[in-house]
């Protein structure tokens, strides 16, 4: 092993640390799969005096990014800043200068794609960034070549651990969101504020980045559907248990119709018999259907220190096995002719409508609905502590989204409706 490969690591925080720990643990283990030497040989962070738990060799700490970004003999770069800027001005000095580029930004991956793309092609190097999506669990590469041979034409991801955990909980315990909150807060799986999860935008990012590789077309986050689960309730996940035998997941959901595609994060009812309903806590899964293997499932821990640092190395491994590779990501052509609006979107609905206690309430809701071909598949009234109001539970048949949309906006303003209407789509 005479010829050395060096590698220079900028952010030194949670996963910084871990793949500083990989590397120490499994150096020779990587060093026989490459059949050349791997060397750390420098690490760039603005802290470079706290101590990580990690051992390390205090010469090659720096705080001057420049040090790893302009030196030549520095073949690697690992990004691990994330965030916009300077991550952005980061990778694309890298790349410039002739470096190959690993990163786990996917909010980065997901608004600068093509500028980062197109950067690596015209200087002929790599990037790779199977951290971004799903942690640990091996996808992106398994997606863009174990799965090349295929039309991939549906993907559901469960991509996010904090939403997981939470309606985990909620499901297990009978909490309501905020209590599972604080406690996921507390035990580190849940952000002070915990809006870019809750609310749907990390799963969206990543599907944005799913998107691109199994279908070929670049959609930005503000062209499709996004939504969070902060209004699911106990309610909402015992009656999806007790009388739909499904449980509720935030579902990130790509697929292919007669060239159209379907791109929405939300909320969704999943049978307990589909393999993703049995996806728990912090972990993450993505199902993908290709017109030759058929579905297929990749779990894991989606997040963590260790997780992440193992994808984050592993990409290293991947470039120094082949340094003088050209990678295409996602389909050669695209086969999406238009992404389509979530108004033309159809499925069974779940709404639970929270409404006075008198006659007439289910007539005139159910009028709405027919008026706007709507039909009803079921529908259950329950018993409240609410003197004034009680839970209407219905589960419609397929209904077009602008239909139910339009039904929402009349039910909500009528004067025995009590509560917004909660509304959840079922896969």
């Amino acid at each position: 092993m005479n010829e050395t490969v060096n590698i220079g690591l900028i952010g030194f925080g949670t996963i910084g640390s871990g793949v500083v720990a990989t590397l120490n643990q499994n150096i020779h283990l990587l060093e026989g799969k490459v059949k050349k030497k791997v060397n750390l040989k420098r690490i760039v962070d603005l802290d470079i005096t706290t101590d990580r738990g990690v051992e390390v060799d205090p010469q090659i700490l720096s705080t001057n990014v420049d040090d790893i970004l302009e030196d030549d003999e520095i073949d690697i770069v690992i990004e691990l800043v994330g965030g916009y800027q300077p991550a952005l001005s980061f990778i694309l000095k890298a790349m410039k200068n002739g470096k190959h580029v690993v990163t786990a930004n996917k909010a980065l991956l997901a608004k600068h794609w093509q500028e980062i793309m197109d950067c690596a092609h015209r200087n002929g190097v790599r990037i790779c960034f199977e951290a971004s999506v799903g942690g640990g669990i091996p996808l992106l590469e398994p997606l863009n070549e174990g799965l090349a041979a295929n039309n991939i034409e549906t993907v559901y991801g469960i991509i996010n651990g904090t939403a997981n955990y939470i309606l985990t909980k909620m499901a297990d315990l009978g909490l309501d969101f905020d209590v599972v909150l604080k406690e996921a807060q507390l035990m580190g799986y849940a952000e002070q504020d915990p809006t870019f999860d809750v609310e749907g935008h990390d799963t969206a990012q990543k599907l944005i980045i799913l998107s691109i590789l199994s279908f070929g077309i670049y959609v930005e986050e503000e062209k499709f559907h996004v939504e969070g689960i902060t209004r699911i309730t106990p309610d909402d996940i015992k009656f999806a248990r007790e009388e739909l035998d499904s449980v509720v997941k935030l579902l990130a959901i790509a697929q292919l119709d007669d060239g159209e595609l379907e791109i929405r994060v939300h909320p969704t009812l999943v049978p307990q018999d589909h393999l993703l309903a049995s996806v728990n806590d912090v972990f993450n899964a993505v199902y993908m259907v290709g017109d030759v293997v058929g579905p297929v499932l990749m779990y894991g821990q989606g997040a963590g220190m260790m997780p992440t640092a193992s994808a984050v190395v592993a990409d290293c491994i991947n470039i120094i096995q082949d340094m003088e590779r050209t990678v295409n990501y996602g389909p050669a052509t695209s086969r999406v002719k238009k992404v389509k609006d979530m108004s033309r979107v159809e499925c069974k609905y779940y709404l639970r409508i929270t409404a006075s206690d008198e006659p007439g309430v289910l007539h005139s809701i159910s009028g709405i609905l027919s008026d706007l071909n709507i039909s009803i598949e079921s529908v259950s009234q329950k018993k409240s502590e609410d003197e004034d109001a009680v839970p209407i539970f219905m589960v419609t048949h397929h209904a077009l989204e602008k239909n139910i949309q339009q039904a929402m906006k009349i039910i909500n303003k009528l004067d025995f409706v009590k509560k917004e209407t909660v509304l959840i789509r079922l896969l």
